[in-house]
């Protein structure tokens, strides 16, 4: 089976799942369930495509199978600012702030700190992309820990509502936010499709993209900018769902078997709803809601996470 129907086959199979999920014991209350469980699935269909999306324009730009989007420390800087919020003005600031402003608020917050971020590192033709990630990963480290300082400050009972925004969950989604992501995604991705012709030569390495014509540093960092709005949009809408990206991506190499990045990103998005969509059937058919979709991705993307770098220790 060639990667053109393997990628049709996935498709089709989240079509289904999103179907079940939608229909399966829908009870008498069909209006209201349906309401609610067509938010959910809008949610999934835009988080795991903007995840999936970003993760695969990622790993071509660093040549990198094991590294995501969230390495730039986005995650971290998400949760330092629901803190923040509630540190110095309240939990009910939080709560009563207007939904479209609140989600505009982070994500613009986000994007600030990720140009602020290539602006300072690209200034000079020296630096390369690794060492941008790792300038990502100490300020996520940083975040993080400031996050923690003023979480142990913080009144117990404002606590629950910041650990509340530390996971990722599609049980509460606020409808009128999917407009606004979905708007957003949609002109990210038409400004991307200038760009997408350069992604099958970026993957085989600076170098070779250079030789071949490819303006490098200018495509990677309008494509850098593009991640970095997408990681900002699905991490506001949700939280924050750090393996995700990983799993489904490196599980699309492996079964569709291509270069071709168009199939890639489109394989990728249909196994992110498919992981998602199932994921949320188990959170609420087996588990009862007792735990976080995002516990369970972030056990089996980070079991997979050790996989990856055993298998590569092995190649070396």
């Amino acid at each position: 089976m060639g990667y053109k129907s393997k990628t049709v086959m996935l498709g089709v199979l989240s079509i289904i799942l999103i179907l079940i999920f939608l229909f399966y014991d829908v009870g008498t209350n069909w209006q209201y369930i349906l309401s609610k469980r067509t938010s959910k699935v809008l949610a999934i269909i835009l988080t795991g495509a903007a995840i999936a999306f970003s993760t695969v324009v990622f790993q071509t730009i660093t040549n990198n199978r094991i590294l995501t989007p969230n390495i730039m420390g986005l995650d971290s800087l998400y949760l330092l600012i629901q803190t923040v919020i509630v540190f110095l003005l309240g939990s009910t600031t939080l709560t009563k702030m207007d939904n479209n402003v609140h989600f505009l608020m982070t994500v613009g917050l986000m994007v600030l700190f990720a140009l602020l971020l290539y602006k300072f590192l690209f200034r000079r033709n020296d630096k390369n992309i690794y060492f941008l990630l790792l300038i990502g990963l100490i300020f996520g480290t940083f975040f993080e820990s400031f996050s923690s300082f003023m979480q142990v400050l913080i009144d117990p009972n404002e606590f629950q509502i910041v650990q509340d925004r530390m996971f990722a969950s599609f049980n509460n989604i606020k409808s009128d936010l999917l407009l606004v992501a979905g708007i957003l995604i949609a002109v990210v991705s038409l400004y991307f499709a200038r760009f997408m012709k350069y992604l099958d030569v970026l993957a085989l390495g600076r170098e070779q993209a250079v030789n071949l014509g490819v303006d490098y540093d200018y495509v990677v960092k309008r494509l850098l900018v593009i991640v970095a709005i997408l990681i900002s949009i699905s991490t506001a809408l949700v939280g924050p769902i750090t393996f995700l990206g990983l799993l489904v991506v490196n599980v699309t190499y492996e079964f569709l078997k291509t270069y071709r990045h168009s199939y890639l990103i489109l394989g990728s998005i249909f196994i992110s709803i498919v992981a998602l969509v199932g994921g949320q059937l188990v959170v609420e058919r087996i588990f009862t809601f007792s735990t976080t979709l995002s516990v369970i991705l972030n056990f089996v993307g980070g079991v997979y996470f050790i996989y990856l770098l055993l298998k590569e220790n092995r190649t070396w």
